[in-house]
């Protein structure tokens, strides 16, 4: 990617990429026994929010998470691995994709992919206002393509906000009110 003046240098994908692991325990579980996916996503987001924080170079808040697929469950005494990166970036906005794998903890057989998502956040300054990122810089052909990927997750993203918003206003001009 080219610098245009008053952007900052770029930043590898790999400089920011990281794993976040942790073994699930009976805390962890749902009602059914499964790990909980509230627990899941949670990883998610703080392995995200780390490769965020990595890439701008300071505070970042998730503005959203698209795409939260569960693949498989995950059980208690599984050691799931949480793998971020950043796929895309805006002037103060970054997409992360998220990659969850599972595998026993006693064991030594292959992990498996047991859920993907992709998350949106802001880099902030001091008082919260957004603040300039870093491009990515691609490095790989997987990067070029997550990266394609993330202009396409970005161009629906804006456009379905941009078509709530106008049946939201068509809808109040017709007297509707919205109860939550």
């Amino acid at each position: 990617m080219t610098e245009t003046p008053g952007e900052l240098p770029g930043k590898p994908i790999s400089a920011s990429r990281t794993t976040l692991s942790h073994i699930m325990t009976a805390n962890d579980t749902n009602l059914l026994g499964s790990v909980h996916g509230g627990v899941i996503m949670k990883l998610v987001d703080d392995a995200a929010g780390a490769v965020a924080g990595r890439h701008s170079g300071g505070p970042a808040v998730t503005a959203s998470m698209d795409e939260m697929a569960f693949l498989a469950p995950v059980r208690v005494g599984d050691l799931v691995h949480v793998k971020a990166q950043c796929n895309w970036t805006g002037r103060s906005s970054m997409e992360i994709g998220v990659r969850v794998l599972a595998e026993r903890w006693n064991e030594s057989t292959p992990a498996t992919q047991v859920g993907s998502a992709y998350l949106v956040f802001a880099a902030v300054d001091a008082e919260g206002k957004p603040r300039q990122v870093p491009p990515v810089i691609l490095e790989t052909e997987q990067d070029e393509r997550r990266y394609q990927e993330a202009q396409i997750r970005r161009t629906h993203r804006l456009a379905r906000r941009q078509a709530i918003m106008a049946l939201r206003e068509e809808r109040s001009a017709q007297g509707f009110a919205e109860e939550f």
